[in-house]
């Protein structure tokens, strides 16, 4: 059976089942599974390569001891072991330090749950998942390409603000920010683990040893607050060959700025920090008082500019809200143009997140340590012959080859301009400037775009006025028969 097939039976199965309720529990139900079997899988190879291996896990609770055998433990007794032996253990597992296998399991369960009632449709479940060998590089590679179903189908049973970033836009964004070996690499805003994935696949196209490829494990690093894209995450990056994956279950802006030193700083981070989300009045006092709002993605910008070490790169996914923002926004910008080289934003069109939300989106790439002189606007089109991008439809990588050609000549064309710093201190650090080389249709003038509109209105009304009459006379039409 196909790993497509598989799951498509799994999530059937579950759909039978009175205790799961909705995608978001059905993905969380199904990832605690996985994530051990994909667990036990990478221990039996590490069994074999060390000849001291000690699991972290105790012997009763280890996948082939419960779930391997697919005529083994079923029905009531089953589910008793789940809810009261299993989970019980994992969450409190003993003498576990930071940056160990054990410490990786305690997290994913911390927060974790069982919602199944019935012992009988989990053990049909486990023996499906049996069928999958995440230490087979065909399946292993099957399974990456299905993880994007998991991503879309988290997608729409997401919250406002949370939106898991389209694996082109990812990789464009790693690729401008170039880590090299050696260089720590941060997501503050994890998430599902996009971009230390592509971080992971980046940095390995460099390492020719066995010791470069494990110093790139161990320069990756993630934080996530929440408790369902932190096991996906963590689950992403072992299927990645990343063997204690470095991705704190945490709230990453819950640490008083004032607290961070020279050994937190990082020399890379690319993120899409959540946007349109709003943290708890406590949170607020970690920041400066200059800096302090509900908005999210605003304090994850000052946090960005404190963990970026001089000649730090940063690469940032954000809504064209932050652009023409004023009060708190307008200071945050002012701090990133003075302490550093915003030297390019990209302007994406609509869409690039649909069918999840239409905000507009950029990203933002700078260099830590240099005041910004002018910045560079690229505005990314749609494919030729494309109006907009949908679920079946999404970015694609091959689409930024032109920003790649463009970045390092920096040449002025239909879709690239610049402004300079005066420029943007005279707009009060409103960055949301258009593209002056798009069409007329594009850049109506103001009076001519309310004309426009109060024509629409009043087309609609008669439109209205017509439909109201034709009703009318068909009311009266009916009330003579």
């Amino acid at each position: 059976m196909s790993i497509t097939n598989a799951i498509k039976s799994i999530q059937d199965i579950m759909r039978q089942d009175s205790g799961v309720d909705g995608d978001a529990q059905r993905i969380a139900q199904l990832v605690w599974m996985i994530f051990l079997k994909i667990f036990a899988d990478k221990e039996a190879e590490l069994e074999l390569l060390e000849d001291d291996y000690q699991s972290p896990i105790p012997e009763e609770l280890r996948w082939h001891s419960w779930a391997e055998n697919e005529e083994g433990m079923t029905g009531d007794e089953l589910l008793d072991f789940v809810n009261n032996k299993l989970f019980p253990a994992l969450k409190e597992l003993p003498d576990v330090e930071e940056g160990t296998r054990g410490h990786i399991v305690k997290e994913v369960f911390r927060d974790s749950f069982n919602y199944m009632k019935s012992g009988t449709l989990i053990r049909q479940i486990i023996n499906k998942i049996n069928e999958i060998d995440f230490n087979s590089s065909e399946d292993r590679h099957l399974f990456n390409d299905f993880y994007e179903t998991f991503l879309k189908d988290l997608q729409s049973a997401g919250n406002a603000g949370e939106f898991y970033t389209p694996r082109a836009v990812t990789k464009f964004m790693v690729d401008m920010s170039n880590p090299h070996l050696g260089e720590k690499v941060l997501d503050p805003a994890t998430g599902t683990g996009g971009f230390l994935k592509s971080s992971i696949e980046h940095l390995m196209k460099q390492a020719k040893t066995a010791e470069e490829r494990k110093l790139i494990q161990n320069s990756i690093m993630g934080i996530e607050k929440k408790q369902l894209p932190h096991v996906l995450a963590v689950t992403n990056l072992i299927l990645n060959d990343v063997d204690i994956p470095k991705i704190r279950h945490d709230n990453s802006l819950a640490r008083p700025i004032r607290d961070y030193s020279m050994k937190d700083k990082v020399d890379v981070i690319c993120t899409n920090p959540p946007f349109g989300g709003v943290e708890e009045d406590g949170i607020q006092a970690n920041f400066p008082t200059a800096f302090r709002t509900k908005e999210t993605a605003d304090l994850f910008m000052v946090l960005i500019m404190t963990l970026l070490k001089d000649g730090g790169r940063g690469a940032v996914v954000l809504p064209d809200g932050f652009l023409f923002g004023e009060g708190v926004k307008t200071r945050i910008k002012e701090k990133l143009l003075e302490e550093c080289n915003l030297h390019t934003i990209v302007r994406l069109p609509n869409g690039v997140f649909a069918p999840y939300t239409s905000i507009r989106t950029n990203l933002l790439f700078f260099t830590k340590g240099q005041p910004t002189k002018e910045i560079w606007y690229y505005e990314h089109p749609y494919p030729e012959g494309q109006k907009s991008y949908s679920k079946t439809r999404p970015i694609r990588i091959e689409e930024f080859d032109r920003e790649k050609d463009w970045w390092n000549t920096r040449e002025e064309n239909e879709l690239a301009w610049k402004i300079t710093i005066d420029e943007i201190k005279a707009r009060n650090y409103n960055l949301d400037v258009k593209n002056p080389y798009a069409t007329e249709e594009e850049l109506l003038d103001p009076q001519e775009a309310l004309q426009q509109y109060m024509e629409s209105v009043e087309q609609v009304k008669k439109a209205k006025q017509l439909l109201v009459g034709e009703l009318s006379e068909i009311l009266k039409e009916g009330s003579r028969v």
